[in-house]
């Protein structure tokens, strides 16, 4: 615990003393109270201290070698409806991650409705660090920060083998919180330098991309989709938009698309030619069933599927080819890995502490 934690809890205790020897005359008894014990290993991050605690290079990488170990990583999760205000349900999730060599995590998070203003769900979350020597908390996180920043280190870390080395025009449809962080993931990946935000909202956008633009970088919002698809090299979907708005027609040869966090084929922001014209890869393959076939597909809209290529682990040990041909289409669907991030926790638990 920070020291500024341990001097409050230890004022507190003394203003608690003060406070019952007043009521009891007596005040010149006062002893001093020491603070609750706590490691002085543990580290407290609150949302901007886990970002800046997580540069994407290093996180990218931190990623790649959690996905090549040996022994892969183990997780559990629990998941339970649990009352809101106004009758209204919400998600309460606890998730536990392990791995050899590593310390272990647990993840807390909870989904509740939106207010009435917005539309969808409020995330909240938060990470312990566990010490895989003695259980000892190393580290408490902030949760919705940590899964942004794995999210797209993930995509980042897919592109790497999927989209074309050159890439240089990235285009951003949903002006959410985790496109921020994608453009700073997949410039760290590729020479990009020019982006579009395009969004239902065109003032979302635009304020997006003033707060993006920087020196080497030129990002602006456009209300013309089909365009800024035609001339994309790299095309990044976030959120749940609910129907297709990209057009696979509208995909330039050499594009990769990556579509983050759609859930089902209605969730998809791509449309079934989009998948069509696709070499498609996915972040995890689901579980082999009792006859021992995986699931190898995307389903569409039309009720056909499109094969998949192949997961991220498969790409990063190499048993499944990336992009074969400048000219190939690439796309990559991301539901969210969410036991990688134990990787991101002991990454910045590692970057703060050294």
């Amino acid at each position: 615990m920070p020291q500024v934690a341990q001097n409050t809890c230890a004022i507190a205790c003394l203003l608690g003393r003060v406070m019952a020897s007043k009521r009891h005359g007596r005040l010149g008894a006062l002893t001093w109270l020491p603070a609750p014990a706590y490691s002085a290993a543990m580290r407290v991050l609150g949302a901007s201290e886990v970002i800046a605690a997580l540069d994407f290079p290093g996180l990218i990488e931190a990623l790649r070698r959690s996905l090549r170990a040996r022994e892969p990583i183990r997780n559990w999760q629990q998941q339970a409806a649990v009352p809101a205000a106004g009758g209204q349900a919400a998600a309460l999730q606890i998730s536990a991650a392990w791995q050899a060599g590593r310390h272990f995590g647990v993840e807390v998070a909870t989904d509740f409705p939106a207010p009435a203003a917005a539309s969808g769900t409020v995330h909240h979350g938060a990470y312990l660090l566990l010490d895989r020597r003695n259980g000892e908390r190393r580290a408490f996180l902030d949760g919705a920060a940590l899964t942004q920043r794995r999210l797209a280190a993930t995509s980042a870390l897919a592109a790497a083998y999927l989209a074309r080395p050159d890439c240089e025009r990235l285009l951003l449809i949903g002006a959410t919180d985790l496109a921020s962080h994608l453009l700073e993931a997949h410039a760290a990946t590729r020479p990009i330098r020019n982006v579009l935000v395009w969004d239902r909202d065109f003032a979302l956008a635009a304020g997006l991309a003033r707060r993006l633009t920087r020196r080497t970088l030129k990002v602006a919002p456009t209300e013309d989709l089909e365009g800024a698809v035609r001339g994309a090299h790299l095309v990044c979907c976030t959120g749940d938009l609910g129907e297709p708005v990209l057009r696979g027609r509208w995909l330039p040869q050499g594009a990769h698309v990556d579509l983050v966090l759609g859930a089902g084929a209605e969730a998809l922001a791509a449309d079934d030619e989009t998948l069509d014209r696709s070499r498609c890869y996915v972040d995890k393959l689901a579980p082999a069933t009792a006859e021992r076939n995986a699931p190898t597909s995307i389903a569409t809209r039309r009720s056909t599927v499109v094969p998949i290529a192949g997961d991220l682990a498969e790409l990063v040990h190499g048993r499944v080819a990336g992009r074969s041909f400048t000219n190939q289409i690439t796309l990559f669907r991301s539901t969210g890995l969410g036991f990688l991030d134990l990787a991101a926790a002991e990454q910045a638990f590692d970057n703060i502490v050294n």
